[in-house]
């Protein structure tokens, strides 16, 4: 008789120790009782692709993938999504049956699926959305943007070039202005988004002007750690719905935990608590 394997998964990039993608899908495994294992994977640069190919041999059926190889894998994978190659970025790989490596990109999924959760009345559609960055996660929000109908997008970057390269992918609905302005173009948006890690633990504050904040708008931070940045605290003081970066990391996880374990996974308040342990 010949047992069935049981489905391995990880998440890999240099340095993983910090992720907190193993204590999440830990947390689905055991409340899908389902049979499964997904674990942290430090993978030195000069032995990822010999590591890609090696994996679904011994029974790995996916991966996450975080910095620094999100452009990597997409040289390595087989096959590469329309999302992932318009980002320029995959963060989930599949092992298929066939023995191809498909890369896709769920950041943006994840991103949208947060704040339709977080805020269900927010309309996309309603007015511009500020996106403060222009690094990977920011290509992944102004496609999802653009994707769900935003009008237009405010562009700003500290460094500038890096934000018009942005705009030539991307098209003339993204507008980019100066770092210097940052705080003027939020004025009648319906969105506002930091990508920047700005406001992170450990990071320099997001300085940015903020007073052009108010009700009606939703104002979204990819910054998860601490939950409450500077730029949500003021904007809810200032009437604004605000809705934090958590929610992002829990919902970009379930197209690839459903790929792999055969089962979607429910993003509610107790895996949001599994999470912030």
């Amino acid at each position: 008789m010949t047992l069935s394997r049981i489905p391995l998964a990880a998440v890999i990039g240099s340095p993983i120790a910090h992720s907190r993608s193993p204590r999440l899908f830990r947390h689905w495994l055991r409340k899908y009782g389902m049979p499964g294992h997904y674990i942290p994977m430090e993978v030195p640069a000069e032995r990822l692709e010999e590591t890609l190919r090696l994996l679904p041999e011994l029974g790995f059926v996916g991966l996450n993938v975080t910095i620094p190889y999100k452009e990597k894998v997409m040289e390595i994978a087989d096959q590469v999504s329309d999302r992932a190659t318009l980002i320029g970025a995959a963060n989930t790989l599949i092992f298929r049956k066939d023995g191809l490596i498909h890369a896709d990109n769920t950041d943006g999924y994840g991103f949208v699926e947060n704040l339709r959760q977080s805020a269900p009345d927010w309309q996309p559609e309603a007015g511009p959305a500020t996106v403060f960055g222009a690094g990977g996660a920011a290509r992944a929000i102004v496609a999802s943007l653009l994707d769900v109908g935003v009008p237009e997008i405010r562009l700003t970057n500290r460094t500038r070039p890096r934000a018009e390269k942005l705009r030539e992918d991307f098209g003339n609905k993204v507008q980019v202005y100066d770092w210097v302005q940052a705080g003027n173009i939020v004025e009648g948006c319906a969105t506002v988004v930091n990508t920047t890690s700005l406001g992170m633990t450990g990071k320099p504050e997001l300085r940015v002007p903020l007073d052009a904040i108010g009700p009606g708008m939703l104002v979204t931070d990819l910054v998860y750690t601490p939950l409450e940045t500077r730029l949500l605290r003021e904007a809810k003081e200032q009437g604004a719905r605000t809705v934090d970066g958590l929610g992002m990391l829990l919902h970009q996880a379930v197209p690839g935990f459903e790929r792999w374990f055969g089962t979607r996974p429910e993003v509610d308040e107790a895996t949001r608590k599994a999470i912030l342990g």
